[in-house]
């Protein structure tokens, strides 16, 4: 087979491979859009239950307590899938410089590189797209729940996309920003339940929002990754194909030179005949 034609082959294959990448590229573009959307809406959820939650503690502080000696046990939210740059060492970074007690992972691509740490408690797969994060909610909630995240200090660590950074998140206390805030009223809300009550309730339905949240927050991120980083391998196939294209042509000029140089000498052998 001439040099040309196995250039030729080589190219060929590239441009599957291309084909492939450009369609995850175009998968990973369509979840970010659909992310936003999810976003946008939860986030205005949380920031709802924070504002009831500041007007409630402003009038009853001391319902909201803080155990200082308690665990401090942390979520990791990494990548499921690969193709996505430094996504999960950079929370590796991230946790190795605090002091966690145990570690809730999630995503295998980020297990599998914590598979040998000691402070590592449970592992879980994460989210290929937005609409299997409720189902691992639910595992996680089971989780925690035997945990008993109510006796721990319990934070959340991921990518927050509209920060541009790793983000370290507390849930539980819940509410430490705005414990302490002025009151806004004069008198306190009215309420049909009682007050230690309705705080329980509050904090189960914060925590939710606030995991979906986090949650699309992280995916969303994780897919902005993966653009850049599939980005940047499309156009590395682009300029090798070039590359490759150009090195055929050389080839297939030499090869027609040597062709022409075979028949002129045999048509010289046929003359001196």
């Amino acid at each position: 087979m001439s040099q040309s034609h196995e250039l030729q082959l080589h190219i060929a294959q590239m441009r599957e491979i291309r084909s492939i990448l450009n369609a995850m590229k175009n998968l990973a573009l369509m979840e970010v859009h659909k992310l936003q959307r999810f976003q946008t809406m939860q986030g205005q959820v949380v920031t709802a239950i924070e504002n009831a939650a500041s007007d409630f503690l402003s009038f009853y502080p001391d319902l909201l307590t803080d155990n200082v000696n308690a665990n401090n046990l942390c979520i990791v939210l990494g990548a499921e899938r690969g193709f996505c740059g430094d996504f999960n060492d950079s929370l590796l970074a991230a946790i190795c410089k605090e002091n966690y007690t145990g570690i809730i992972a999630i995503g295998n691509r980020l297990c599998d590189k914590l598979v040998d740490n000691k402070r590592l408690t449970t592992t879980l797969e994460g989210a290929n797209v937005a609409e299997e994060i409720p189902v691992i909610l639910n595992h996680l909630i089971d989780i925690l729940t035997a945990a008993k995240p109510n006796e721990a200090h319990l934070t959340i660590v991921y990518h927050d996309i509209e920060l541009n950074q790793i983000r370290q998140r507390q849930l539980f206390p819940p509410f430490a920003s705005v414990k302490s805030a002025t009151p806004r009223y004069g008198y306190p809300p009215v309420l049909n339940l009682e007050p230690a009550v309705f705080l329980t309730d509050l904090i189960e339905q914060y925590l939710l929002a606030v995991l979906h949240e986090v949650f699309y927050l992280s995916l969303m991120a994780e897919n902005h990754s993966r653009l850049q980083h599939l980005d940047g391998a499309i156009k590395h196939l682009d300029d090798e194909m070039i590359n490759l294209h150009r090195k055929s042509q050389i080839y297939r000029q030499e090869e027609i030179t040597e062709e022409i140089e075979v028949i002129l000498l045999n048509a010289e052998s046929e003359f001196m005949r």
